[in-house]
């Protein structure tokens, strides 16, 4: 089971919500966040209710600003606890909707798809084992989405406004 706590102000300071799974609203818990720690497991935090807007992966450790998890602004308003995988890891990515389109089989991270894909843009993808995170910029920089295990039929389905892929990374296990 993981935990994580969320405080509004720097430093770990302030009002603090403790949370220990997924949780869709936290809006009456605390008006802004601008720290957490992260005690155990691995976490998706989003920017809006409802697991929408900005997201951001974390693993345990501390943050002790909302810069140090590359976020935008203090505003975090719902979190997802993402479970223990255990064993392979394994994704397919397509350069068109519905899985069609050039084809790559991933089975570990990759820093720079656009190098490895040969593709700019990826518009759709079959998680068939494990967890990962897209992120916008070769280097694991930039926006970050979460996905699991399932079938991603165009680019909206993971949460982005753009097909643009740089970079994957596997959620491995942080318990």
């Amino acid at each position: 089971m993981g935990k994580i706590t969320f405080y509004e102000d720097r430093n770990f300071q302030g009002k603090s919500y403790e949370c220990s799974g997924d949780n869709a609203d936290l809006h009456s818990f605390f008006a802004r966040c601008n720290s957490i720690r992260v005690e155990n497991g691995c976490w998706v935090i989003y920017e809006r209710s409802n697991y929408m807007g900005h997201q951001y992966f974390l693993k345990k450790g501390e943050y002790p600003d909302y810069q140090s998890w590359l976020g935008f602004n203090d505003c975090i308003r719902s979190c997802h606890s993402i479970p223990q995988h255990h064993g392979p890891y394994r994704i397919r990515l397509y350069d068109r909707e519905e899985f069609r389109g050039q084809m790559k089989e991933y089975v570990n991270d990759c820093s720079n798809i656009f190098e490895s894909f040969n593709a700019r843009d990826v518009l759709s993808c079959n998680v068939l084992d494990g967890y990962w995170i897209f992120y916008e910029e070769s280097g694991f920089r930039g926006n970050q989405y979460f996905l699991r295990p399932g079938e991603y039929r165009r680019y909206t389905n993971w949460g982005s406004t753009n097909p643009k892929v740089g970079s994957i990374k596997q959620i491995v296990d942080f318990y």
